[in-house]
């Protein structure tokens, strides 16, 4: 069992107090953590100020820093089996799906790299003898808030646009999964002067709290949940500080009655599956045509009956829940939902031999009666009749994520495609391992700011506003 120390200021920080870590496979101790408090958050601000001004840090050119993620990417590639372990051990997730989650961090750092020299500003004709220019510069001091259910990837998507122009980052990982992006911290020792990327552990009502509301700080990214999400831009409103966030969201799959069913249905089984349905994007409701119903349904039922649960080990298809916090309240409120929907297949806790004490759920379809149910890892089914209700139901929901829509017909396709209120549609697809060229993000409280793709540079630049009178 490891103790992972910070990393602040160039320095490997221990603590008091630690956390422990578990794995939730079976629910072991794996590691500790330093309990990180609002002391270590102000000692990493500072040094990230400092870090920002620097000479050394202002002297690497913005292909340098290019050619520095790159050769980051390219670490994380020949580390990738030793990753994917941590990764699965971290979260639980089965091993195939950390290795992918692996090699979609890896293109992350490969990506922005390549844009680090790319991040252009303009000239503005306004008379003869005015040079007007725009110039991009970083918006400093970034802190980037990591949750337990992608941990390198997002950690990767984030830091890689914000280090690419040229900002100072500090990295709090969640207290459930630190163990990836610790393995990245030691590379950025290594490599960046000090400062640069700190690592920070603990509970976010804690140092957490205490990096949001710091008045050093210029930036925050956020990935979790809305009551989280809006106490940090409370925070970071307190010294008009501007966020990112990404606050998940109960996205819908729209079946219509042409639809390929071959098709479409691996796409339904994995968009809630994968990594047990704790998934931000998870396709947690699939709305279907009531023509084709019964018949899709059938299908999903065979499908969801053949899938194995168990630990990375066992090469399952579904791992366990994350902890048992989540896991007892996915199952109160599965005790309400099988109460107002009719289960088609799960819907209870069950046991792995040998794993006694963790955390797993059969995977669970539920027809609902009344559309009250909106959880993830939990497949919900609402049967529509027309456009115009599927349209209706798919809005349903305060959240705007990521929507999927089902149809041979381009017609049908695009009008529902137009009028779904989500940041991100699939036509015919669902997800695209990553989709690290692709804007992510959401509308209403799926979110505020997109990131992924060439967008997510904005989050992290400042324009100034150049203007030289020229005089002969």
């Amino acid at each position: 069992m490891d103790n992972i120390k910070m990393l602040i200021g160039g320095e490997w920080i221990g603590g008091d107090e630690w956390i422990e870590v578990r794995n939730p496979a079976s629910n072991d101790v794996i590691a500790q953590i330093v309990r990180g408090n609002a002391a270590h958050a102000d000692q990493a601000v500072n040094a990230a100020s400092k870090a920002l001004k620097s000479k050394e840090w202002k002297a690497i050119k913005p292909y340098e820093r290019g050619q520095l993620l790159v050769e980051l990417a390219n670490y994380v590639r020949e580390n990738a089996e030793e990753l994917a372990v941590l990764e699965s051990n971290d979260v639980g997730k089965p091993l195939p799906q950390a290795r992918g989650d692996v090699e979609a961090a890896a293109r992350y750092f490969e990506f922005y790299g390549g844009i680090a020299d790319k991040v252009f500003g303009d000239s503005i004709p306004i008379e003869e003898n005015l040079l007007n220019v725009t110039v991009v510069e970083p918006i400093g001091v970034t802190v980037h808030i990591i949750p337990w259910n992608y941990p390198i990837q997002i950690t990767a998507r984030s830091v890689g646009a914000a280090l690419a122009t040229g900002n100072v980052v500090i990295v709090k990982s969640s207290e459930d999964t630190p163990l990836s992006t610790n393995f990245l911290a030691k590379w950025f020792h290594d490599k960046l002067p000090k400062g640069v990327f700190q690592h920070l552990t603990g509970y976010g009502a804690e140092i957490g709290v205490a990096l949001s509301s710091h008045k050093k700080i210029n930036q925050i990214t956020f990935t979790g949940s809305v009551s989280t999400g809006i106490s940090v831009m409370q925070a970071a409103a307190e010294n008009v500080v501007p966020v990112t966030l990404e606050l998940g969201g109960k996205s819908p799959n729209i079946v219509f009655q042409d639809a390929d069913l071959e098709r479409a249905l691996p796409a339904i089984v994995n968009s809630i599956t994968q990594n047990a349905g704790q998934t931000c994007s998870a396709g947690s409701r699939l709305l279907v045509q009531d023509t084709i119903a019964d018949e899709l349904l059938e299908q999903l039922v065979i499908r969801f009956g053949e899938l194995t649960v168990g630990p990375a080990s066992s090469n399952a298809d579904v791992g366990p829940i994350i902890n048992q916090k989540q896991y007892t309240r996915i199952l109160e409120i599965l005790d309400v939902a099988t109460k107002r929907g009719r289960v088609l297949v799960g819907g209870k806790a069950i046991q792995v031999n040998d794993y006694e004490n963790s955390f797993y759920i059969s995977p669970t379809i539920i027809v609902m009666i009344i559309i009250t149910y909106r959880k993830k890892s939990v497949l919900s089914v609402v049967r529509f009749h027309s456009i115009e209700e599927a349209i209706g139901l798919a809005n349903d929901t305060e959240y705007g994520l990521v929507a999927g829509v089902w149809s041979k017909d381009i017609d049908v396709a695009h009008y529902v495609a137009a009028r779904v209120e989500a940041g991100q549609v699939f036509v015919n697809t669902y997800g695209a391992a990553g989709g690290v060229q692709m804007p992510f993000g959401g509308y209403k409280k799926s979110g505020i700011g997109r990131e992924k793709s060439h967008l997510a540079v904005q989050n992290y630049v400042q324009i100034k506003n150049l203007a030289i009178h020229i005089k002969l």
